[in-house]
């Protein structure tokens, strides 16, 4: 039996001197990346959401501002359940981490900050991409609201 894959959050750092700072994420590899590309939306609280791959893993980091990013694991891909478990993050410049999504899942963003731009590392080339691409309502899951605490 093989275990299902989760997304994951590879954790980087920031080093400090009196030079300034380097941001990384170290234990992030390009062994699979075929292309990448950046998006960012006009303004801060605009939903992208939610695109899915049966066979394309995504990689995805913050390199400006801040962002929730969502990733579902598809179980009927016409008519996935409303009801299956979202897997929340946050990326921020701030603390660098690359987040991992797995092939099977759709996932989507929204934007914490004006300048927030994001950078999609992929696994497939476009031509496979186009071929390999469902989309679903940017609120058919709604991990969008943020709670006061």
């Amino acid at each position: 039996m093989t275990e299902e894959l989760k997304p994951v959050l590879i954790k980087g750092g920031i080093a400090v001197d009196d030079r300034g700072s380097v941001s990384f994420v170290n234990d992030f590899n390009f062994k699979d990346v075929k292309r990448f590309y950046i998006v960012d939306n006009h303004r801060r609280g605009f939903v992208r959401a939610w695109h899915a791959h049966k066979k394309e893993a995504k990689y995805v980091t913050a390199v400006k501002g801040a962002a929730i990013i969502g990733a579902v694991k598809i179980d009927n891909w016409d008519k996935p359940s409303k009801d299956l478990e979202v897997h929340r993050f946050v990326l921020s410049e701030k603390t660098p981490a690359v987040l991992y999504i797995p092939s099977g899942y759709a996932n989507g963003f929204m934007t914490l900050t004006e300048d927030a731009k994001l950078i999609f590392y992929s696994t497939s080339e476009l031509k496979e991409s186009i071929n390999d691409d469902y989309r679903y309502e940017a609120r058919y899951w709604n991990p969008w609201e943020i709670e006061e605490r």
